[in-house]
């Protein structure tokens, strides 16, 4: 079954920078560090990464490139690759969601999908 072979799961968790950030300038940082697993059966390798980022005024910013933090891995099953990155906001809560473009040895291409999550200021949310 394909979804055995190519099963590429994402989870993230956010910090807010708050020694970055300029609120008087609606400057808000984050950082993401995310992990990325291959739970399928065939290597498969990042090719590039497509992301969406949500203001809560709904500025939507599309971000799409080769690889992520400059790296293309390659995942053998059961193998994870995490790195750590950034973006700022115009406001103290947003989302981001998107995807990574794979290719598995054999060939075969496929999106591994980034769930959506939420960058919020402490005490914005509760």
């Amino acid at each position: 079954m394909m979804t055995n072979l190519y099963k590429i799961d994402v989870s993230v968790k956010t910090e807010y920078l708050e020694y970055q950030s300029i609120p008087n300038e609606e400057k808000y940082f984050f950082s993401y560090t995310v992990t990325i697993k291959n739970n399928g059966k065939i290597p498969a390798k990042l090719i590039s990464r497509h992301w969406v980022i949500a203001d809560s005024n709904e500025k939507i910013e599309e971000v799409t490139g080769l690889g992520v933090v400059g790296e293309q891995p390659r995942l053998e099953p059961k193998e994870s690759f995490e790195y750590t990155s950034g973006t700022v906001l115009n406001t103290p809560v947003g989302t981001m969601y998107g995807s990574y473009q794979m290719v598995a040895d054999n060939g075969y291409e496929f999106d591994a999908n980034i769930p959506l999550f939420s960058l919020s200021t402490p005490g914005i949310l509760n």
